[in-house]
């Protein structure tokens, strides 16, 4: 690890929990976790400070909020310089239907998760958003059918204990 952090098994457990239900009170969680409250918020804490812990997020459903279609962008900028990297990613990160932009290494220097209302709307944003803009050189488009979520993310060489699950449900696309 380049940057890690020492994390004991109550720190892996703490973690595990937390990545399944961010919203475990202290109780809950000590008593999951088999820690005093007090000791529990302390670790937490720790955690946090540390920047082990980075955030909580709230999961939505697209669908329910009227973008029931999903797609990954595969964007290629020319030239790949960069000063342009950062303001086509704080352009990318500025639309509402952008859910997540990745900078690669390979023949597409993006990829971007995007939640849209349609197929006519996904056409627009490609077409008005990215293909319009003069650095992008190519975008290729793939639907997304469905998603899961996996399980916590824990450092190199640690095991999930029997009986621990990735997240509950599927967010279907």
């Amino acid at each position: 690890m380049a940057e890690g952090v020492a994390l004991d098994p109550v720190d892996l457990h703490i973690l595990r929990v937390l990545q399944n239900d961010a919203r475990s009170t202290y109780r809950d969680l000590a008593a999951q976790v088999g820690v005093a409250p007090s000791t529990c918020l302390d670790r937490v804490a720790r955690l946090r400070r540390s920047g082990v812990i980075l955030g909580h997020r709230l999961r939505l459903d697209p669908a329910k909020l009227g973008r029931g279609l999903q797609a990954l962008l595969s964007v290629q900028v020319r030239p790949h310089r960069r000063e342009l990297v950062g303001p086509f990613v704080e352009r990318v990160r500025a639309l509402p239907e952008a859910r997540s932009v990745f900078h690669l290494t390979g023949p597409d220097d993006y990829l971007v998760h995007v939640a849209v209302a349609d197929a006519a709307d996904l056409q627009r944003l490609v077409l008005d958003e990215f293909t319009s803009r003069r650095e992008v050189a190519r975008v290729e488009t793939r639907l997304i059918f469905q998603q899961w979520e996996c399980g916590p993310l824990l450092p190199p060489g640690t095991q999930a204990p029997p009986g621990a699950s990735a997240p509950s449900g599927t967010a279907p696309a």
